[in-house]
């Protein structure tokens, strides 16, 4: 995200958002329950942050303060999101679970979906001490929580994670229609073959695209710019699948073909049209948390 920043504190702060930015959708995305929707809080959470830091004044803990801003965004969305209650009772005397490594796994494997079932207080402690390493003193200033608070809300969490851990995945597969997958499958088809001018063919008048966590670009000949870029280098096959249930173009090094996608991109179509382009070419932590299926 480049948006300037009055003061000598700019360099410092871009910087430190990009080291921080996969580690803050780890949160973000597991908060929401979806790599997009973490994303986008993400985004909206380091606008934030971006605004207000010329009257900030000096921030004796730069991580700790946009992981609040962060916590808060993600709340701010569940509000909005409408599918969680208030804050459950915490047994402020429950004492925190010791360090257990079959825990700590068993967190930081879970699924995206999987820590959509735990209350948020229970949620956010789980996944900024068991996937993100934080200590209780540092959990308790990011959530404005007392320290038995945060242990409680770790203990019922981790338990309820193991139960939901025995429980079998039932969720249908998803599916792709035929209409659709003849649009997305003629896509990769001639981008494969690098037939860039075909893939330009294909693309509405107004089109937009977004290159997460570089730029936006708006109309077909801006976007057809995009297409150059990806002509001068070779690190990339794409493949069709679903993230998270959507339609999704999985991009693979053409040197490890069986590895796991690197990243993806979302296509959206407008009457036979390509309307815009979503690409995590250079937001690959996106890809770390995704549930990812190849077609």
């Amino acid at each position: 995200m480049n948006i300037p920043i009055a003061g000598g504190q700019h360099g410092h702060f871009e910087r430190l958002l990009g080291e921080l930015r996969p580690k803050l959708h780890r949160y973000c995305a597991r908060m929401t329950g979806s790599v997009f929707d973490g994303e986008d809080v993400l985004q909206e959470a380091l606008a934030k942050a971006i605004e207000a830091l010329p009257g900030a004044g000096p921030i004796a803990n730069p991580e700790g303060w946009l992981f609040r801003i962060a916590h808060n965004t993600a709340l701010d969305f569940l509000r909005r999101r409408a599918r969680e209650k208030a804050y459950s009772d915490e047994d402020l005397d429950m004492i925190v679970d010791p360090a257990n490594p079959t825990i700590d796994r068993l967190a930081a494997s879970a699924g995206l979906h999987t820590f959509m079932r735990l209350p948020v207080t229970q949620r956010s402690s789980v996944i900024m001490m068991d996937v993100l390493g934080y200590s209780l003193q540092e959990i308790s200033a990011t959530l404005d929580t007392s320290i038995p608070a945060v242990k409680a809300a770790l203990h019922r969490g981790r338990d309820r994670l193991r139960q939901i851990a025995h429980e079998p995945d039932d969720r249908p597969l998803p599916r792709l229609g035929a209409a659709e997958r003849q649009l997305l499958n003629a896509y990769i088809d001639r981008f494969n073959a690098r037939d860039f001018d075909a893939v330009r063919d294909m693309l509405a008048e107004e089109v937009r695209l977004e290159l997460v966590a570089r730029t936006r670009l708006n109309g077909r000949k801006e976007v057809g710019t995009y297409f150059g870029n990806y002509s001068r280098v070779r690190d990339w096959h794409l493949v069709p699948g679903f993230v998270e249930n959507r339609p999704a173009i999985l991009v693979r090094d053409p040197n490890d073909p069986t590895a796991r996608p690197a990243y993806f991109i979302l296509l959206a179509w407008q009457v036979g049209r390509l309307a815009a382009i979503r690409d995590f070419r250079h937001a690959r932590y996106v890809a770390e948390s995704a549930e990812m299926l190849v077609l």
